[in-house]
């Protein structure tokens, strides 16, 4: 009996250290950085992830630095890393247009000239967004695009794209949020397609309080950023977008859905985004109202492999799931839970390294008390476990 209890003791001592041992590695292994956090800072808030890589392997992560919510003073920030992740720079300010909003940041990497373009939106910071969009603000809400030649250290002035991006009936607009393209295949190829949504008179819609709708759009341009067009409307009901390319060079548009759906809605363009397909909603990405990620991140063991995050519950936001898809987005597997608690918004990209590195917002009550990045090797996605918990936030 003494020699049982002896052994019953050691292996009890044995599994508290693995218990141990696997949180210190844990610690160790997981590459977090909070990169902004609320009430800490220049800035009270800090919403709206962006993450890209540039043509030379430099990180850079975009923010909107807020003064209080989604109207007001708002200017888009910047930092960069040139180690994937590990060290960061100070925060930088790419636009700050006084008491006004600049924000919704959507930057693509031309691969060809290496330049980054930043395409945002600006609206006066008094007018909030049901004023603008029942047309009742000073003025509408406009486009705009910037550019980086010396991977991210500075910016040119932002240029208004009102005139060729926007229609004169549209209330609202924004660009994204999240990330661009660029057409990799077929005879598009090197085009740079920006996701992007408006409001729009509808008789039939009941949106703050008016005959209004929302509906999707992109941009595109076809001379490396000289020059940018909008697509045909993607309705009824989406705005917040991304978009990502297929196999065979279709393009789909993957949206924030206020149709009753309780998941994504999807669009596809068979002519490098010019004219969209009726709207059709993927059940596998289920989902409340809020803003998600999309990601082609190439290839991965000899498959195509696409990446999505988004708070995958059908009311709220929390649980923030990372889906892999194998088949140009027909099926969703491999959901790897990234943080349980309450999360937003995110933005994912390929690092220079080979990993997945993905930027969100998460907290402890809410979604918005951390602008948090990680790092994840691509087989990580397919270990069981939830890869951020409440001991490591």
């Amino acid at each position: 009996m003494k020699g049982k209890l002896v052994l019953m003791a050691i292996v009890g001592v044995a599994i508290a250290l693995c218990s141990y041992s696997y949180k210190a590695d844990k610690k160790k292994a997981l590459q977090k950085t909070v990169l902004w956090q609320q009430g800490k800072g220049r800035y009270n808030n800090y919403r709206i992830p962006s993450l890209i890589v540039s043509k030379k392997g430099t990180l850079l992560a975009f923010c909107e630095g807020r003064e209080g919510g989604d109207a007001g003073n708002i200017d888009l920030l910047v930092k960069r890393s040139a180690d994937n992740g590990k060290t960061w720079s100070d925060e930088q300010v790419v636009w700050d247009d006084g008491p006004n909003t600049c924000g919704n940041p959507c930057p693509v990497v031309d691969q060809e000239t290496g330049r980054i373009w930043l395409v945002l939106t600006w609206n006066y910071g008094k007018d909030g967004e049901a004023a603008i969009i029942n047309k009742k603000s000073s003025a509408p809400r406009i486009p705009y695009v910037c550019y980086s030649d010396d991977d991210g250290r500075t910016w040119s002035k932002p240029e208004s794209l009102g005139n060729t991006c926007r229609d004169s009936s549209w209330g609202w607009y924004a660009t994204g949020p999240g990330i661009g393209i660029q057409v990799r295949n077929g005879v598009y190829k090197g085009r740079l397609v920006i996701p992007a949504n408006h409001s729009y008179d509808d008789p039939k819609g009941d949106l703050r309080n008016g005959p209004f709708g929302y509906g999707a759009h992109v941009l595109f341009s076809d001379d490396h950023g000289r020059t940018w067009q909008k697509s045909q409307p993607i309705r009824p009901g989406c705005n917040e977008s991304q978009v990502t390319e297929l196999s065979d060079g279709t393009l789909v548009m993957n949206m924030r859905s206020y149709n009753r759906k309780q998941s994504r809605a999807i669009s596809y363009s068979k002519d490098g985004g010019l004219t969209w397909t009726p709207i059709e909603h993927d059940f596998q990405l289920v989902e409340s109202v809020c803003q998600a990620s999309l990601l082609n991140f190439g290839q991965h063991e000899g498959k195509p492999m696409h990446l999505f995050l988004n708070p995958a519950v059908p009311v709220g936001r929390t649980h923030l799931t990372l889906k892999t898809s194998f088949d140009d987005c027909k099926s969703w597997s491999n959901s790897k839970l990234i943080y349980k608690g309450p999360g937003g918004y995110s933005s994912i990209t390929k690092l220079n390294n080979g990993a997945i590195g993905m930027l969100f917002e998460a907290g402890r009550k809410s979604p918005y008390e951390k602008m948090i990045f990680i790092a994840l090797p691509p087989a990580g996605v397919f270990t069981p476990g939830t890869l951020l918990d409440e001991e490591l936030f």
